[in-house]
């Protein structure tokens, strides 16, 4: 379902006002930057500031916003947390959020990859005065979203510590450590792109960049890589973990992703 854009005031910020939902994480990393948002958001809008100081918390009031557009400040995880909450309410409501980034450089590479801004002025600006912009989502069979996109390595690529790569440069460049094979099968729109029996290193799945299916790379070993565009993803086979924007998530035997058209729209500098 798409996200409408919410009425705006001559000011530019929404008319029913703000609501301003403070991740804790961002409070105890980043006070300074919390505050300029703070204080930047009153200034230029009704805003109401929520501070809670746990994930129940969060989705309480998010739940209970109203007419109010929700301003998430915190880093990827909290606007992940976000846009998965709002996925999960049913019937016709608004799913338009701004993002104000706050964290270190490293839990912000979907933020970064997102066009939202790395400074908390700027981000407040744009929560202000900038447009929504509609954007898809991939929703798993157990109702998990990915708002950027999705990577399958194997374990020594899944282990790797350290910051945060950013979504788009994983997509287009091979995993730094020696590949593990995947005993895996890809499917896309029920095709099968690669077989289990083909020597897979990575499979990357991202929503499209100008909307329309989500795109998929699928490497083998010793072979160019299997490219293909689709609404629905399935990959089946031996156990497997994926990294969803930022979350390490399995093992599982079997996952379908599903494309969701202009499922939500995050609001950006015009």
């Amino acid at each position: 379902m798409s996200a409408p854009e919410p009425t705006m005031s001559h000011a530019g910020a929404p008319v029913g006002g703000l609501l301003v939902l403070v991740d804790p994480v961002a409070r105890r990393l980043d006070g300074e930057s919390v505050r300029i948002a703070k204080d930047v958001l009153s200034a230029g809008a009704a805003a109401k500031i929520c501070l809670p100081d746990s994930q129940e918390e969060f989705a309480r009031a998010l739940a209970r916003r109203g007419h109010r557009r929700p301003v998430i400040v915190g880093d990827d995880r909290a606007l992940v947390r976000a846009v998965g909450l709002l996925h999960r309410e049913r019937g016709p409501v608004d799913r338009a959020l701004s993002l104000v980034a706050v964290g270190p450089a490293g839990s912000l590479g979907l933020a970064r990859s997102l066009g939202v801004p790395l400074s908390a002025v700027l981000g407040a600006r744009a929560a202000l005065d900038g447009v929504p912009r509609p954007r898809d989502l991939l929703v798993d069979d157990s109702d998990g979203v990915v708002l950027g996109g999705l990577r399958i390595a194997g374990p020594p690529a899944a282990r790797r510590g350290g910051a945060y790569r950013s979504l788009l440069r994983t997509l287009l460049t091979g995993p730094a450590a020696a590949p593990h094979r995947l005993r895996v099968e890809v499917q896309v729109d029920g095709v099968v792109l690669a077989d289990v029996d083909q020597p897979v290193e990575d499979v990357a799945v991202r929503t499209g960049e100008r909307g329309g299916p989500a795109e998929v790379v699928v490497r083998l070993a010793g072979a160019a890589p299997l490219t293909g565009r689709a609404e629905a993803v399935t990959v089946s086979g031996a156990d497997f973990r994926y990294r969803a924007d930022h979350v390490l998530t399995g093992p599982v035997r079997r996952r379908t992703w599903t494309r969701h058209p202009a499922a939500w729209a995050l609001t950006l500098p015009r």
